[in-house]
C-alpha cells in the first residue's frame, strides 16, 4: 500500500522560547490541561519504551495516573515484560503523541518502583473490578484462551466478594524521574518548533531549540 501523499499541514500553534515556562513540569502541566481540554481520547496515554538485556527496544501504551515535581506514575505488574526490562535497565523514555493538537511531549528518564504505601493508595482508588483484574493476569505471560481469564476472573471475585481487595505484591507503580523533557509543535513546511529541557551539571533546567 502506497501511503506517501497522505500528509496535511500542521498550523494550529506555534512554540517560542519566550512562552515556555523555564521549569518543564509546569509546561508540561500546561499543555496537559490543554489536551485534556481539547476533549481527545486518553490525553494521559502515553508510549513506554524500554530495552532488555540484549539491547531489544520494545514499546506500549499505558496510562500516566498523576506527576509533581519528582516525575510521572504509572502501574503495572512487576512481573511484567516491561518490569523486567526496567528492572534490568532503568532507563526509559515516554512519549505523549497529541496528534490533534499537533503536539508531541517525549521524556527521558530514570524508572523507580514507588513505595508499597504509595501503590496501595492508588490501588484502593480504582473500581474493584479493575483490582481484581490485578490478581488475574499473569502480565505478558502466553495463555490458551480468553475463557482462562474470565474463569479466573469469576474465582477472584467471588473470593474477595465479602472483603476489600488487597493488593497484590507483584502490583504496583513506577515513577519516571526526568533527566530531559522535549516539547514538539508541528508547523508547517515540517518546520516544527522543537525543545529541549536537560538538567546541567548544578541540576538547573537548561533550554535549547533543537532543528525540526
Amino acid at each position: 500500500m502506497d501511503i506517501s501523499k497522505l500528509r496535511r499541514e500542521y498550523t494550529q500553534a506555534a512554540l517560542d522560547l519566550d512562552i515556555l515556562n523555564k521549569d518543564p513540569l509546569k509546561q508540561f502541566e500546561i499543555w496537559f490541561e490543554q489536551a485534556k481540554n481539547s476533549e481527545m481520547p486518553d490525553p494521559n496515554g502515553m508510549s513506554l519504551a524500554t530495552v532488555n538485556s540484549e539491547g531489544q527496544p520494545s514499546l506500549r501504551t499505558v496510562l500516566l495516573k498523576y506527576f509533581d515535581a519528582s516525575g510521572f506514575v504509572f502501574f503495572t505488574n512487576y512481573n511484567s515484560r516491561k518490569a523486567i526490562e526496567i528492572e534490568q535497565n532503568a532507563q526509559v523514555s515516554i512519549m505523549f503523541p497529541w496528534i490533534v493538537l499537533e503536539r508531541q511531549v517525549i521524556i527521558y528518564g530514570k524508572a523507580e518502583r514507588i513505595s508499597t504505601m504509595e501503590s496501595f493508595k492508588y490501588f484502593t482508588s480504582r473500581p474493584k473490578g479493575s483490582q481484581i483484574g490485578a490478581w488475574v493476569s499473569q502480565q505478558s505471560t502466553v495463555i490458551t484462551s480468553r475463557s482462562l481469564l474470565i474463569s479466573k476472573f469469576d474465582e477472584m471475585k467471588r473470593k474477595f466478594a465479602k472483603g476489600e481487595v488487597p493488593l497484590p505484591s507483584f502490583w504496583g507503580g513506577y515513577r519516571i524521574v526526568p533527566f530531559a523533557i522535549e516539547f514538539w509543535q508541528g508547523r508547517e513546511n515540517r518546520l516544527h518548533d522543537r525543545f529541549m529541557y536537560k538538567k546541567d551539571e548544578n541540576n538547573a533546567w537548561k533550554i535549547e531549540r533543537l532543528s525540526p
